[in-house]
């Protein structure tokens, strides 16, 4: 009697609560919402147009009437040597960017805890995370104004130094590190707020028993903030990885202005995929390109998720 009695309360006291929960957490849910349809409307909902990527489509038969061409779009990402430098080129640009993203972010974010004063830590927010805002056209006009060949400020700078000026859109050698910088610059106010914050949730005994050990300021960052620090690291980290295959196309379209001589290191998949259907304009070449990026980093972040588990443990994993 009393274990059956036991069995039938149970899965009541279990209803009530999840009940209660979502009575609790009502204004939340209320408040994602709005995101939660974004999400279903623009990536969950354009899912059945991936066919494309096997059709040869015409506007006459539609997405699901036109004639499959299995793999045959794929082909041209790897037909010619333009697309496997555009493919070099955003693997190595994207890794570049998750290391100085990653890495760039923690000291900075470790900096700004050093900043005792609350209107300096205002001001340095506020530069930190205000080009995030910026759009790449903005930034366009930005880098034409510093780097422009004959009225750049550099330009300006280097002959009033009485150095000679550079054609920078003419000189590809450059422009590694000018995309380099211009992504750090841009993208690192988001990263670097997320880790202050993370920083700011870590127990301040730590660090006060640390002081009264003789630690230096420097020792306790490495030995606490750090090592806090890493389940956010992980999960950037996983972020970025599954979007190692997509390049920022407002980056590298915009602001070399299409020059010629900066195409051998401008070219990614993004702007070769661009270039490539501009004239043509062949919507299943266009979806194979967007649903290999998104499986190859879809597999990506699986096979750096399985490790993360396997070496870190469950807790530090994204899923």
């Amino acid at each position: 009697m009393k274990t059956t009695a036991i069995s039938k309360a149970v899965p009541n006291v279990r209803k009530v609560s999840r009940k209660s929960v979502l009575r609790k957490n009502v204004d939340f849910t209320l408040l994602a919402l709005p995101a939660l349809v974004i999400l279903l409307v623009f990536n969950f909902v354009p899912m059945p147009g991936a066919v494309l990527a096997f059709k040869n489509y015409n506007f006459i038969d539609g997405i699901f009437g036109s004639p499959w061409v299995g793999l045959k779009n794929f082909t041209f990402i790897f037909s010619t040597s333009d697309a496997l430098l555009a493919l070099k080129n955003t693997l190595v640009y994207n890794a570049v960017f998750i290391i100085t993203g990653i890495g760039g972010s923690v000291l900075l974010a470790i900096l700004l805890n050093e900043v005792v004063s609350r209107k300096l830590l205002k001001l340095y927010q506020t530069a930190i995370f205000l080009p995030y805002f910026l759009s790449w056209t903005i930034v366009t006009y930005i880098v034409v104004a510093l780097l422009d060949n004959s009225k750049g400020l550099v330009n300006i700078i280097l002959h009033k130094l009485g150095f000679a000026g550079v054609e920078w859109y003419f000189e590809p050698q450059y422009w590694f590190w000018i995309h380099t910088i211009l992504h750090f610059w841009k993208t690192m106010g988001y990263a670097v707020l997320l880790n202050y914050a993370y920083i700011l949730s870590i127990d301040p005994a730590y660090y006060e028993a640390a002081s009264i050990d003789g630690a230096s300021r420097f020792q306790m960052a490495m030995k606490i903030t750090v090592p806090a620090l890493r389940p956010i690291i992980l999960i950037n980290f996983l972020g970025a990885l599954g979007r190692i295959f997509n390049a920022d196309f407002g980056q590298f379209f915009l602001v070399p202005l299409e020059s010629p001589s900066l195409l051998n290191v401008s070219s990614v998949l993004d702007t070769y995929v661009y270039s490539a259907l501009r004239g043509a304009a062949d919507l299943g070449m266009g979806a194979a390109a967007g649903l290999f990026q998104s499986i190859a980093g879809f597999a990506l972040v699986l096979g750096a998720n399985f490790f993360i588990r396997y070496r870190y443990g469950r807790d530090r994993a994204m899923f």
